[in-house]
């Protein structure tokens, strides 16, 4: 493998591993916060569809991916209600939202399958940095949304460790009654996380439609947000490494999307399963890695909390 392949399957590992990294990033703060959500595919779906339809009528991507933020944040708030004010079981409320948030993406973007964007997010070389070899061309040769999870990365990594706003969510997730008892409120954290979530996860799924392959397709995340789900207990629920692993996973993607241009014989389906069979084998390695480590999820991940039962 030369070195122009190398550079340009880690170029499109980074582009391919965004929209992971995204709703990997949204789920961490909702799980820090205590709630389990399942329905992050769902979310993308939605943000997907809303942005690209937006952005069609306006030719301005920007709105496309304002009102895929609003969308994803809206279906986070339902989940949000359902679990923290109604105390709804998690798992199946998630589940649910995805269900619900793939037929409703279906549905509204039924008239738009086919229709390619007239504007979309362009790579946009960055002045002298992108000029420096290998690095340059991996690093700062991208869109926008790309150069903004760069910064997105480090800010959440210092908000969750390193701020009293952070320490008040982990607090929530990890012991939301004796968080409560000094004055945190736990149901408004549990609602900003939660939403905050979504909206990364609405920026995710936009990501796809409004760059990433600017025509709208059915199902087009095709599973990421399970794969960002899962990436959240690769990542131990820190956000520095939520990155890594978003990478790790694009550049499986980018890796069989280049064999399949290299002509090389093996099945393109076999190509297209590695991301998620990388996906199962990680869980089965990290999860195993926790429990001889003791090093796990918020210890009141995906349980209600009643002030009454304190």
């Amino acid at each position: 493998m030369n070195t122009d392949i190398a550079i340009a399957i880690l170029a499109t590992a980074i582009t391919a591993g965004t929209p992971i990294m995204y709703a990997a990033l949204g789920e961490i703060l909702a799980e820090r916060a205590g709630i389990l959500n399942l329905g992050v595919e769902g979310m993308m779906l939605v943000g997907a569809v809303s942005g690209f339809i937006l952005a069609l009528h306006t030719s301005n991507p920007w709105a496309g991916l304002l009102l895929a933020m609003l969308a994803g944040g809206f279906m986070a708030l339902i989940h949000a209600f359902l679990t923290i004010t109604l105390k709804a079981n998690q798992v199946v409320s998630g589940l649910a939202l995805t269900l619900f948030g793939t037929g409703l993406a279906g549905y509204i973007g039924k008239s738009y399958v086919g229709i390619r964007l007239p504007e979309s997010f362009r790579a946009v070389p960055v002045p002298v940095l992108s000029d420096i070899p290998i690095i340059g061309p991996v690093l700062f040769n991208h869109d926008p949304l790309v150069y903004i999870s760069y910064f997105i990365v480090p800010a959440l990594w210092f908000l969750v460790f390193r701020t009293r706003a952070g320490l008040n969510l982990r607090a929530v997730g990890e012991n939301p009654a004796a968080a409560d008892s000094v004055g945190i409120n736990v149901f408004r954290t549990r609602y900003i996380y939660v939403i905050a979530g979504g909206m990364l996860a609405g920026i995710g799924g936009a990501y796809l439609s409004l760059h990433y392959v600017p025509v709208w397709v059915e199902n087009m995340t095709a599973g990421r947000g399970w794969i960002a789900v899962a990436l959240v207990i690769f990542a131990t629920w820190n956000p520095a490494n939520a990155i890594w692993g978003a990478y790790l996973f694009g550049g499986l993607d980018a890796l069989g999307l280049r064999l399949q241009t290299l002509n090389v014989t093996v099945s393109p389906y076999f190509l297209k399963m590695l991301p998620y069979i990388f996906t199962v084998l990680v869980l089965i390695l990290v999860t195993r890695r926790n429990m001889l480590s003791r090093r796990g999820s918020p210890k009141a991940l995906g349980l209600p909390y009643d002030r009454e039962e304190r």
